[in-house]
């Protein structure tokens, strides 16, 4: 008892301390969007921003993974999360004293992407050395409800820290958010890995190991093929939620800001189901459904009439496609925590960031001019139906896969 007791407390001190830091760096997220919307009323910057943000979690996801594998990962993440709140902490000071250039900020949110892309797989990979595998589900949705919470509330903070302070004193948010995360990583006690003994790898030699993960395991492998394909078509999404409620439901910003809400509400739902009566057994599959949903209420979400009854039946989509993304993640998240070796780890979760930071540049490149021809809900309509066809097609390649090994086909190649 004495020993449970004791993982979930270290745990949970992990859990609020990056819950505590998401919470500031939302908030500054937020601040700084609008920050830079009143000095510049520049799509193009705010585009900008965008890229400079996600760049280097394109970059340095392999370097990341590497690190997270090779290194201390608690070292890793107090130094990321230390970084990038004395970058905040710099500007800041350069804010109060002087008055910058606005394309400053973007050498600070290029910081703080390096360090963020470096932080994730790190985060990821210590939970498993904490929790026990049987209690990985219930513990990912408990890490997935604080920062839905953090997601949630880090606006709603920002937004009312920007109406009251200067940016620079806004921006100290996100220092106090690092500090605290590192001293509760910093107390805790993280059980030290078994490491067998190996030569020093190449990078690329490295890289190749931490995708073999996926080339053995093909159940993982198939999964995310089709989330890397889906996200080509749902992660664009995130930008057009705005435009439904302005342009499509013709509905004022106190509308877009419900929307918002709902989606962080369903993932907030989701999280807790899984991290309390939810008992999951075949994590793959439950992650497909998670996948399916997601396009069934794109789909749904781009039918639905252009009338203010239909704006509440679009905000219901958005409760249920924050709650398909976490039926989808968290399983995924906690097979990948039970089944990779933990030196392998890192790796395999930086491949998993890698197609976040690409998937929404490329999708955003094709989806914006079809979206701005066609309508935002012809998208949503087109990129739901998209998403669920290639989950089909996935798990029919996969099942065809499945049934010729069985009858003796192991030979067979994919």
């Amino acid at each position: 008892m004495e020993k449970i007791q004791k993982w979930k407390s270290q745990f949970m001190i992990v859990a609020l301390g990056q819950a505590v830091s998401m919470l500031g760096s939302h908030g500054v997220q937020f601040a700084l969007i609008w920050w830079l919307a009143e000095k510049t009323s520049s799509p193009l910057m705010l585009g900008v921003s965008g890229l400079v943000a996600y760049l280097p979690m394109t970059l340095f996801s392999p370097l990341a993974g590497i690190a997270a594998d090779r290194y201390n990962r608690k070292f890793i993440s107090i130094f990321s999360d230390m970084a990038m709140g004395a970058v905040a902490l710099i500007y800041a000071l350069l804010l109060f004293f002087f008055d910058l250039p606005v394309w400053t900020v973007f050498v600070m949110l290029c910081v703080r992407g390096i360090g963020s892309t470096f932080q994730q797989p790190a985060i990821q990979s210590i939970i498993p050395q904490l929790v026990p595998k049987d209690q990985l589900v219930k513990t990912n949705g408990w890490m997935q409800f604080l920062n839905s919470g953090s997601f949630l509330l880090g606006p709603v903070i920002g937004a009312s820290l920007f109406a009251i302070f200067p940016m620079s004193i806004v921006l100290m948010s996100d220092v106090a958010g690092a500090i605290l995360a590192s001293i509760a990583l910093a107390v805790v006690k993280i059980p030290e890995l078994e490491k067998a003994e190996r030569e020093e790898q190449h990078f690329i030699a490295e890289i190749k190991e931490g995708l073999q993960v996926f080339k053995e395991d093909k159940k993982l492998f198939y999964i995310v093929i089709a989330e890397a394909l889906c996200m080509l078509f749902y992660a664009p999404l995130s930008s057009f939620y705005p435009l439904m409620t302005s342009d499509y439901f013709k509905l004022s910003a106190m509308y877009g800001s419900a929307v918002e809400l709902s989606f962080a509400i369903g993932m907030m739902a989701s999280s807790l189901l899984f991290s309390s009566v939810l008992k999951i057994i075949r994590k793959i599959r439950v992650s497909f459904i998670g996948l399916f949903g997601m396009g069934v209420m794109s789909l749904i979400c781009g039918i639905i009439p252009q009338t203010y009854a239909g704006w509440f039946f679009f905000a219901g989509g958005c409760i249920c496609l924050g709650a398909s993304g976490n039926v989808h993640t968290i399983p995924l998240t906690a097979y990948m925590q039970e089944t990779i070796s933990p030196e392998k780890m890192g790796r395999a979760f930086s491949v998993l960031t890698l197609i976040s930071s690409v998937t929404m540049p490329i999708g955003l490149l094709f989806s914006s001019p079809i979206a701005e021809k066609v309508g935002v809900n012809v998208w949503f309509f087109i990129s739901g139906l998209c998403m669920i066809i290639l989950t089909a097609g996935v798990l029919i390649l996969y099942s065809e896969r499945c049934r010729r090994k069985k009858r003796g086909f192991e030979n067979f190649r994919y």
